[in-house]
């Protein structure tokens, strides 16, 4: 529900339906607080003011709610803009026993003949608290609109201090509309106390100092849910697993074998062999039914949570390039993947650098000198990062410094463009690789004084229509990436969702597997990222996706080295960046080898990784279709072995509301 607007923290008292109450939250992340919900009650009416900013962006939100003698809502109103500015108009209301709403994904309606709860598409945590005192009320399930069903599940019971003093509190999960359950605090009064995430938080004013444990709480109770899926869904035989009738993408020929039969023992593959080889003694045999073994996608711009680590597996990623994250959460999420307490990607890890500003982002190390910026750098270096990344608040004049080190100590540099500085500058500093084709070609369109530490760096984008791709100071550009033999980390599929999603409309990257979510993701695939209510506005932002793609065409087309990731939390977003290459100039072959072999060339792991062959690690996945005809068949996985352990997607996404997409193989174990 909250996943993308949330990062709030919330203060209140218990509210009765006669009552008259102010609720005070703060907005917590990267321990800062970055903004406030505020709840006004008198009655059954509640007024509610949500707003949080980090990294220069978050939601605006205006909601006015009025609730029945159940404690269900009979009419709210939500207004204002989403974390990246698209406009919101949501109202409910219930008479009669006829229900009618409007939210992004326009009109609907229902006859309701028993007590059934409307969960806003843009309303603010705190309706997880209303949500979870109707489910008490009803005994943990409620009917939903627009549809499924929400559930309640109670955890544990603690005693957090603050300003006001010890107050008992009792955790909850909301979950059954999104993939994933949301948790909360209650008091006594079953009021909110706070919303959790081992990430941020939103929490009663005056207890913010409880920030730390609260998301370190939050954290093991995930961990504690994603050990037991892991129980049920990880399988290690204890034998060698042989698996038949099934052809493997080359990379070395961009073409599929004839049927072959591949060995696995232990977390290395042992033999590829025709597929008539005669089995051993005590084999575990799959039948792979003719279809297509791929080696392990590699995610090349990921920001790894909890949350999203099964679903990149599932999706045939056993490798993310983390490129940002709270540096601590990150070790310790690796270290339970690795051991295989949880089931989860390799991770390769990017150092993020970040200057300090009002706009920082808060993950990674902020620094407020060039001296910090170069110790942060030997700092990543000593823990075994591969890169480092600079973002937006970072000084341009401490880059070349901040280079100069990575690079002596071997470690790649890759980046956005620091506000009020150039992709050129930023080449001649020495990147070695651009992040987001946003910032590459901003230089291009923007007056050297404009911030783009704020959506602007986003919105600049309408003017791309107007500009001349042959011109001289755009090919400047793209020769320096040539010569300097520089790569790129376009995320396409990002400025897919921010320029052409639409209310109403199904995501275009998401047409394939939209009916495979669960309601509440529905909602979100039918919602615009942006603005676009302004004269003009839409064609201008269609023009700018256009021109994005025949750029990254041209640097495609000239030699320019195209990594792919997404910076949408890898997944089935993934599927579709590989998609979007073959719109740029891509053949389906050469994606799957850029996705798999180069990848792990990139990164220095071919001998290990990226082909299926004898000696390297047992990662790859197993797909019903021929994705060299089709690039299509990579989203219906129906295997996926990451270091020898075997996982079928078909038993991990219904954890998560998600309909399968392919059936596992049949599976025969030893006498």
């Amino acid at each position: 529900m909250f996943r993308l607007a949330l990062w709030a923290t919330v203060s209140g008292l218990a509210v009765s339906a006669a009552s008259a109450a102010t609720e005070t939250f703060s907005v917590i992340m990267g321990g800062r607080n970055v903004g406030h919900l505020d709840v006004d009650t008198s009655g059954r009416h509640s007024r509610i003011d949500f707003d949080y900013k980090n990294n220069g962006r978050g939601p605006t939100m205006t909601e006015e709610l009025d609730l029945d003698d159940g404690g269900l809502p009979v009419k709210w109103t939500i207004s204002g803009a989403t974390t990246f500015g698209s406009k919101v108009s949501e109202n409910f209301a219930l008479a009669g026993g006829s229900a009618r709403w409007v939210d992004s994904t326009g009109p609907g309606e229902a006859r309701v003949t028993r007590p059934s709860v409307y969960v806003a598409q843009s309303g603010s945590p705190w309706s997880l608290g209303l949500y979870a005192r109707a489910l008490l009320k009803a005994g943990g399930t409620l009917p939903a609109l627009p549809g499924g069903t929400l559930k309640l599940t109670r955890g544990e019971a603690l005693t957090v201090t603050g300003a006001g003093g010890a107050v008992p509190v009792t955790a909850y999960t909301v979950g059954g509309i999104e993939t994933q359950p949301e948790t909360i605090l209650l008091d006594a009064g079953n009021a909110l106390f706070a919303y959790i995430t081992p990430d941020s938080i939103i929490v009663r004013k005056g207890y913010e100092g409880e920030e730390v444990r609260l998301r370190g709480l939050a954290e093991k109770w995930s961990t504690d849910r994603y050990v037991a899926i892991q129980k049920q869904v990880a399988h290690n035989y204890g034998a060698p697993v042989r698996i038949r009738n099934v052809r493997i993408f080359d990379p070395a020929t961009g073409t599929l074998t004839a049927p072959m039969a591949v060995l696995v023992n232990g977390r290395t593959i042992a033999a590829v062999e025709p597929d008539d080889s005669p089995a051993t003694p005590g084999e575990v045999a799959i039948d792979g039914a003719g279809g297509t073994l791929v080696a392990g996608l590699n995610e090349m711009h990921g920001h790894l949570g909890q949350d999203s680590a099964l679903l990149n597996l599932a999706a045939g990623i056993t490798t993310v390039r983390d490129m940002g994250n709270d540096n601590a959460v990150l070790d310790t999420l690796i270290d339970r993947m690795d051991a295989g307490i949880i089931g989860g990607p390799r991770v390769v890890r990017g150092g993020f650098l970040e200057g300090k500003s009002p706009f920082s982002a808060n993950n990674g190390i902020v620094v407020d000198s060039e001296a910090a910026a170069v110790d942060a750098v030997r700092w990543y270096a000593a823990r075994g990062y591969w890169m480092i990344k600079v973002y937006n608040s970072m000084n341009p004049a401490w880059v070349p410094a901040v280079v100069k080190e990575a690079h002596r100590l071997g470690l790649r540099v890759a980046g956005h463009v620091p506000a009020f500085a150039t992709a050129d500058q930023m080449i001649a500093a020495g990147y070695d690789e651009m992040t987001h084709i946003n910032q590459f070609m901003l230089g291009w369109v923007i007056k050297p004084s404009e911030d783009t530490r704020t959506l602007f760096r986003l919105t600049a984008l309408k003017r791309l229509p107007a500009l001349d791709l042959q011109s001289a100071p755009v090919q400047r550009t793209i020769q320096l990436m040539v010569d300097g033999k520089k790569a790129i980390d376009p995320t396409v599929g990002i400025h897919e969702n921010l320029l052409l999603n639409r209310d109403g409309k199904v995501a275009p990257g998401a047409v394939d597997y939209f009916d495979h979510m669960p309601v509440g993701e529905q909602r979100s695939l039918k919602k615009a990222w942006i603005d676009t209510s302004a004269a003009g506005d839409d064609a201008a932002y269609r023009g700018a996706y256009d021109q994005i793609l025949k750029t990254v065409r041209m640097l495609h087309d000239r030699g320019v080295f195209i990594v792919p990731g997404t910076d949408t939390g890898g997944a089935l977003t993934y599927h579709r960046e590989l998609e979007l290459l073959t719109q740029v100039g891509f053949t389906n072959a050469e994606v799957l080898k850029r996705a798999t072999f180069d990848m792990a060339k990139y990164m220095g792991a071919d001998q290990r990784l990226g082909s299926i062959e004898k000696g390297k690690l047992a990662d790859f996945f197993l797909i019903p279709g021929d994705p060299v005809r089709d690039i299509k068949a990579i989203k219906s996985i129906a295997m996926v072995v990451k270091d020898g352990t075997f996982y079928y997607p078909a038993e991990i996404y219904p954890n998560f509301g998600i309909k399968p997409f392919a059936a596992a193989p049949a599976v025969t174990l030893p006498k």
